[in-house]
């Protein structure tokens, strides 16, 4: 069977290779990228089950990149964790106007990632 493929969006070292390892231990292949202009054509080339994105970025805008993923027809129903710092409360309402499905705080998506995975990926 194949491993489902989990995208995720980071600039910053830590927690985004956690967060790379942790999903890997949780059985999806990961893709990275590293800029928010690079996203949506990912997303449309790869196919992921979900995209998992730092909303912090010096090389964009990932509230934009949000809205392009969920505004294009081929990756519209892709399901999007975003997360940032607790404090930065522009950027959690930014990506929640995006679109993303959920919107956590950084240090909230490893230690719970299993669960924001399924609710997720819960199929209205």
């Amino acid at each position: 069977m194949t491993q489902p493929l989990a995208i995720v969006l980071y600039e910053k070292l830590l927690p985004g290779s956690k967060l790379v390892n942790r999903l890997q231990d949780l059985g999806y292949r990961v893709l990275t990228v590293t800029a928010p202009n690079a996203l949506v054509a990912c997303a449309e080339q790869e196919k992921p089950m979900l995209v998992v994105a730092d909303l912090l970025a010096t090389r964009g805008n990932v509230a934009d990149a949000i809205i392009q993923l969920k505004k294009n027809p081929a990756t519209s129903h892709v399901p999007v964790i975003a997360f940032t710092d607790e404090k930065d409360t522009a950027l959690q309402q930014a990506a929640r106007d995006a679109g993303a499905s959920l919107v956590v705080n950084e240090v909230a998506v490893l230690t719970h990632l299993e669960q924001f995975l399924q609710q997720a990926l819960q199929l209205d």
